[in-house]
């Protein structure tokens, strides 16, 4: 079986402690990878395809809670809208409108996170401190998604100082807009961030939800 158990189980008990909660990545994985795991008590999985999510979710049982991860066409919201969880990755107006506008064709709330700018390659996508305030302020209306907090992927390097200070820095960008945007309410209290890599570092800085995949499933093929 490809399925690491014994590593889930130790990643589970790491997040009690911190209150945070896993997001299995499944992106590539067979059905039989999922069920092996959702029998094993995991019941959030990523996917970062919109096609391969939209194919799987079909197969799979009904209680699996399914976050969208990967970067997201607006033309292709249609597709996940009746059964997504959660989106990971929102980084325009344009794309929360959307989701919005599918969500209330559904009858759904949608909850998303606004993707964060914070590595330092350029290849990453992500809104910067300026446009997260214009989308906000944008966005107060849109009654069919709810923006659960935010999301962010570390810089790609061993340096596990400059990582921590990134996920710092989101974190406290959270509480800012939190603040500013959220008070007194439940909502904007998700931070995204961690994945196989550096969750550890990412826990550390307060994050509630960890993208973990080769960890659990091992190594991807995508050949």
């Amino acid at each position: 079986m490809a399925v690491n158990i014994a590593a889930y189980q130790q990643v589970i008990n790491e997040l009690r402690s911190f209150n945070a909660r896993l997001v299995a990545v499944s992106k590539i994985k067979p059905v039989s990878d999922i069920l092996a795991l959702y029998e094993a008590g995991q019941r959030i999985f990523g996917e970062n395809y919109v096609q391969e999510l939209a194919d799987k979710q079909t197969q799979l049982p009904e209680d699996i809670q399914w976050h969208f991860i990967g970067h997201l066409q607006s033309n292709k919201v249609k597709y996940i809208a009746p059964f997504v969880s959660m989106i990971h990755g929102v980084d325009s107006l344009k794309l929360l409108q959307e989701i919005n506008k599918q969500a209330a064709k559904n009858n759904r709330v949608i909850d998303c996170l606004l993707q964060v700018f914070i590595a330092q390659e350029e290849t990453k996508f992500g809104l910067n401190e300026t446009e997260l305030d214009e989308l906000l302020a944008q966005a107060a209306g849109l009654q069919n998604v709810r923006i659960a907090g935010l999301m962010g992927m570390a810089s790609n390097t061993d340096d596990e100082a400059q990582i921590s200070r990134e996920f710092k820095g989101l974190a406290a960008l959270q509480a800012r807009l939190k603040e500013k945007y959220f008070p007194g309410t439940d909502d904007f209290k998700e931070l995204s961030t961690g994945m196989s890599g550096d969750y550890k570092l990412a826990l550390a800085e307060g994050s509630t939800l960890v993208r973990i995949g080769s960890l659990l499933f091992g190594a991807r093929n995508y050949a």
